[in-house]
């Protein structure tokens, strides 16, 4: 009987019942209850000594971190005085990711809802000269049309609505969230399937994260051989990109080390779209 054959039969059937829930709606059965109770959002009397470690500008707070944008977008939604300047925000956003062919139309929409004096959504922080700047089209050194409205917002939200927030219960959360990002995370938590590919440096293999049943493709880099073939430069360069992913992979990738291996994690689902821009820090 072939006993090799037999493993990569069996590794190949426990892989794929895994991959149903890589979404995290495989059901209970792929979770482990003990590790999810660690995920849990602590009490805020244990998070509220971060604000003197943080750096709590609005840049870092509200713009390189998904999980701070997603929660100061969330408390901009909750007050009608902030929701045009959100508004032109992330369809500002949006426009910039859109296929060339979708961007005069989306290019319309903006003038007519955030721009238009009449429009529900009017942005009256907007400066005159701004405007007319956008309408001129982009210059040297700018990314589309409407980068100088994008600016402008941005300064307009850091201001006097980023320090409502600072005291809100979004803000609150936010350090929460912070507090969790700091908690050590080991390889104890994800179980290993298979290997997917081999290389010059390692290898990576397919796991699952105990406490969400998510899966994840986990590059592991033999450190006798970065070291022998001078490829450390490799391998913090893979520690970025999963710091780029986002949660999870943020704090696991410079966790999951051992004496011998360096590993780094990236979710399977995502790996081909697209990466935000590097220097994106934490959750």
């Amino acid at each position: 009987m072939d006993f090799g054959a037999l493993e990569t039969v069996v590794a190949n059937s426990a892989f794929i019942a895994a991959r149903g829930s890589i979404d995290g709606s495989g059901g209970p059965s792929s979770r482990d209850r003990r590790y999810l109770a660690r995920l849990k959002l602590p009490p805020l009397s244990k998070c509220e000594g971060l604000r003197e470690s943080l750096d709590l500008d609005f840049p870092s707070v509200c713009s390189e971190q998904p999980i701070g944008k997603r929660l100061f977008q969330q408390f901009l939604r909750a007050d009608e005085r902030h929701v045009p300047a959100l508004g032109l925000w992330k369809d500002v956003e949006d426009y910039d990711l859109a296929d060339d062919d979708l961007r005069p139309q989306k290019a319309q929409a903006i003038w007519a809802e955030y721009l238009d004096p009449q429009a529900k959504l009017f942005c009256s922080f907007l400066d005159e000269g701004t405007v007319a700047r956008a309408r001129e089209g982009p210059v040297a050194g700018e990314d589309g049309p409407f980068q100088p409205l994008l600016q402008a917002t941005l300064e307009h939200l850091s201001r006097a609505p980023f320090q409502e927030f600072l005291g809100s219960l979004h803000f609150l959360r936010f350090l929460q969230w912070k507090w969790l990002e700091a908690q050590p995370m080991g390889e104890d938590w994800f179980l290993d399937f298979r290997v997917l590919g081999r290389g010059g440096f390692g290898e990576v293999s397919a796991c699952q994260m105990k406490a969400s049943g998510k899966m994840y493709a986990c590059k592991k880099l033999n450190k006798k051989r970065l070291k022998k073939r001078k490829g450390y430069q490799v391998g913090s360069r893979g520690r970025q990109v999963g710091g780029w992913a986002g949660p999870p992979c943020g704090a696991p990738a410079s966790a999951l080390g051992g004496m011998s291996i360096l590993c780094t994690l990236s979710v399977q689902v995502s790996l081909s779209a697209r990466l935000p821009s590097p220097g994106w820090r934490g959750l």
